[in-house]
C-alpha cells in the first residue's frame, strides 16, 4: 500500500501482464494459447504499396524511437516487408501530436505507431483532445518495458537511503528530469515524493535520449529512464543505478534492488506496442500482426529485449485490447492520486 502525494491509501496494481493473464485463465484460456490462435488462424493478402509511416510519440534517443528503429532494421535485414518502415518523431504535446497524428491519417493501411503510456495518460488529461484509444487498431504489444532510480557518479550516491537523504535535504532545488508532463516519469517522481516526504521538481524534456543527456552532463540531479536509454552511459560508468521500478531485480542490475525491498508496494512498467489507425482494414491488420509476430519471434528482438531489460508476451487484436483497458483504469487511478485530473 502506498499514499500517492498524500491524497488517500491504494494499492497500486503495476502488475499488468500477470493480471490481465489472470482474466484470461479465468475464462479458459491463457496467454500463450491466445497469442498463437490469434494469429495462426489469420492469413492476408494485403501487401504494401508505399513506405510505411512509422509514428513515435516521444523524440529522438528514447526508448521508443530506439525499438522501432531496432525493429525497423530487423524487417529490413530479414527482407520481411517489400516496403521500408520510416520512422518519424512527433513528440510534441506529451505524445498527443502523436495521437493526433494517427487519428487522422489519411493513409490508414501505411500509418503505425509505437507507443509509450503517454497513450493513456494524454488522452486523460486532455479530454478536449477528442482522442478515444479504443479506436485505435491494436496491431501487436512488443513488450513491456522497465525504469531505473539513475544519478551521475560524480554525485557520490551508491543507494536509495543516500538518494533519500540527499534529495530531502535539497528540497525542491533537487531535480528529476523526465519525458513530458503527466505521463511515466512525473508518475514514478510523484510516487518518490510522497513515499520518501520529497519535494523534488520535475523538468519535463521530449524524449528519454534528451532527459538521458541531461543527467550525463550534469544539468539535473537524477533520472528514471528506462535502460535502453541510459545503458551506453552507465556501461561507461557515468551513471548509478539505485532502484528498479518491477517486482523483480533486472538480470542487467542483479546488485540493484526493487522498491518491494525497500518495503514498497510500488512497481511500473511501460507498453511498447505497435497500434493503426483508426478505420485500417482487417486485412491490413493482420498483415501487420503476422509481421510484427515475425518481428519478435526474431533471434534479433529477442536478444534485444534480453540486453535491455523488457519483458513480456506478445499480445494482439481484442486480448490487447483488454490490456489496454487495465492499464487505462490504472493510469486514471494515479493521476487523480495525483491531483492531474478529477
Amino acid at each position: 500500500m502506498l499514499s500517492l502525494l498524500g491524497i488517500g491509501t491504494f494499492t497500486v496494481a503495476c502488475r499488468s501482464t500477470n493480471d490481465v493473464r489472470k482474466s484470461a485463465v479465468k475464462s479458459g484460456t491463457s496467454t500463450q494459447a491466445t497469442t498463437q490462435t490469434d494469429n495462426e488462424a489469420l492469413v492476408s493478402n494485403w501487401q504494401p504499396e508505399k513506405r510505411i509511416e512509422f509514428i513515435i510519440m516521444a523524440g529522438k534517443g528514447g526508448g521508443a524511437d530506439k525499438m522501432a528503429r531496432f525493429m525497423g532494421k530487423i524487417i529490413e535485414d530479414n527482407n520481411l516487408s517489400s516496403q521500408q518502415f520510416v520512422p518519424i518523431n512527433k513528440p510534441n504535446n506529451s505524445g498527443a501530436e502523436a495521437l493526433q497524428y494517427l487519428q487522422n491519417a489519411e493513409d490508414k493501411n501505411h500509418t503505425i505507431l509505437v507507443t509509450l503510456n503517454s497513450f493513456y495518460t494524454t488522452p486523460l488529461r486532455n479530454p478536449e483532445l477528442g482522442i478515444d484509444i479504443y479506436s485505435f487498431t491494436p496491431i501487436a504489444r512488443m513488450a513491456e518495458d522497465s525504469f531505473v532510480l539513475w544519478v551521475h557518479k560524480d554525485s557520490g550516491i551508491n543507494n536509495l537511503e543516500e538518494f533519500v537523504k540527499a534529495a530531502k535535504t535539497a528540497g525542491e532545488k533537487w531535480q528529476m528530469a523526465g519525458t513530458g508532463r503527466g505521463q511515466e516519469d512525473q508518475i514514478i517522481t510523484n510516487f518518490l515524493n510522497s513515499s520518501y516526504d520529497l519535494n523534488i521538481s520535475y523538468l519535463p524534456f521530449k524524449g528519454g535520449g534528451t532527459v538521458a543527456k541531461q543527467l550525463a552532463s550534469k544539468q539535473v540531479n537524477s533520472t528514471v529512464n528506462n535502460p535502453s536509454e541510459a545503458l551506453s552511459f552507465y556501461e561507461k560508468g557515468i551513471f548509478t543505478p539505485l532502484a528498479v521500478f518491477t517486482a523483480e531485480r533486472l538480470a542487467r542490475f542483479p546488485d540493484t534492488p526493487n522498491f518491494q525491498e525497500k518495503d514498497q508496494d510500488f512497481d511500473y512498467d511501460m507498453q511498447r506496442s505497435i497500434v493503426g489507425p483508426p478505420g485500417m482494414s482487417k486485412e491490413t491488420e493482420i498483415y501487420y500482426r503476422n509481421l510484427f509476430k515475425k518481428v519478435y519471434e526474431s533471434p534479433e528482438w529477442q536478444k534485444y529485449m534480453n540486453d535491455k531489460s523488457l519483458k513480456g508476451n506478445i499480445i494482439f487484436g481484442d486480448y490487447l485490447k483488454s490490456y489496454w483497458k487495465f492499464q487505462e483504469e490504472k493510469h486514471k487511478q494515479l493521476l487523480k492520486k495525483a491531483g492531474e485530473i478529477k
